[in-house]
């Protein structure tokens, strides 16, 4: 019983939260590949992140009461904002991106969004280590070879192209959550962007024109939009949430190179997506090149890598 310390409990609660982390954001991919099988993608995506808005907001306001909400009306609209970055344009674009990609492929592309985050400092006049560059560097010479070669199978020019928008939009949100305001309350802040993505993803599907039949969805897509809501919006982005206020920020921002593997493994065993030797080349290069990056960038300013990080994929 002596060994069962304070200490070593909540080493164990740290890498039980790291594997949920690892394991359910790195599965959305494959999720949401089946989910977009038989259901229209940005109107899936807008029932996912109302549902989940819904459900977060209740239980925030059930525990914390009032005040989790209290916030000026910058700091909503910054959540909103936000929102409509990562969600309705990261998001959205990663599920219409996938009706013509494979689920590895592109979480292998989305990886690159530590990428342009450093990328976006250089645009704000803040110089990154010599480093980081590197990293920058061999990280999009992956994401180039990838994006010219398709990862050697038979992917589709505009599914690859949507996909880098998508990050693009997902490094912005995750840019601008550092630098406006935003709810004092991350869980309250998160109620808000999936609440304001779900809205825009709805009237983005109104514009170009989806339509939802619910005869012709299958039931395999119906549960995994339920995964989507249960496991990848709540249960991960909560254990999510409390690794930042409990482990070092080095350790949690390792989900960015480490998801993509955990992607592509489950996309082939699951799918029977091809994975290629230059699709696994580009991904080695893809990874070396976000770890290295993430790996300088923790002797930043913990807090501004802490607020980046909690507009992590959800």
């Amino acid at each position: 019983m002596g060994h069962n310390t304070p200490d070593s409990r909540k080493t164990l609660l740290i890498w039980g939260a790291l594997a949920i982390v690892y394991v359910v954001w790195g599965s959305t991919y494959l999720a949401i590949k089946i989910v977009v099988e038989t259901l229209p993608p940005l109107l899936s995506g807008a029932m996912r992140f109302i549902t989940a808005a819904l459900i977060l907001g209740t239980v925030v306001f059930l525990f914390r009461h009032r005040q989790a909400f209290r916030m000026s009306w910058k700091e909503l609209g910054g959540a909103a904002l936000v929102g409509l970055l990562l969600l309705t344009g990261g998001n959205g674009m990663v599920a219409v991106a996938e009706q013509h990609i494979s689920s590895g492929l592109a979480a292998l592309l989305v990886a690159s969004v530590p990428l342009w985050l450093v990328i976006l400092r250089v645009v704000s006049r803040d110089r990154p280590q010599a480093m980081t560059l590197a990293g920058v560097l061999i990280g999009f010479g992956g994401v180039a070879v990838l994006s010219l070669t398709g990862g050697g199978s038979s992917a589709d020019g505009v599914g690859i192209a949507i996909i880098l928008l998508a990050s693009l939009s997902w490094s912005l949100g995750s840019f601008l959550s550092a630098r406006i305001p935003m709810p004092a309350d991350p869980f309250a802040a998160s109620a808000i962007e999936m609440a304001a993505g779900g809205v825009g993803l709805v009237l983005t599907a109104m514009v170009v024109g989806e339509r939802l039949d619910l005869t012709a969805v299958s039931g395999r897509s119906w549960l995994a939009l339920g995964y989507l809501v249960l496991m990848g919006s709540l249960v991960a982005f909560t254990a999510y949430v409390w690794l930042l206020g409990n482990a070092p920020i080095s350790l949690v921002s390792t989900y960015a190179y480490v998801n993509p593997v955990v992607a592509v493994v489950l996309g082939a065993l699951i799918l029977s997506e091809p994975v290629t030797t230059s699709m696994i080349a580009a991904g080695v290069v893809i990874v070396l090149g976000v770890a290295l990056v993430v790996s300088t960038e923790r002797r930043r300013k913990a807090e501004n890598v802490a607020a980046e990080l909690e507009s992590a994929p959800v």
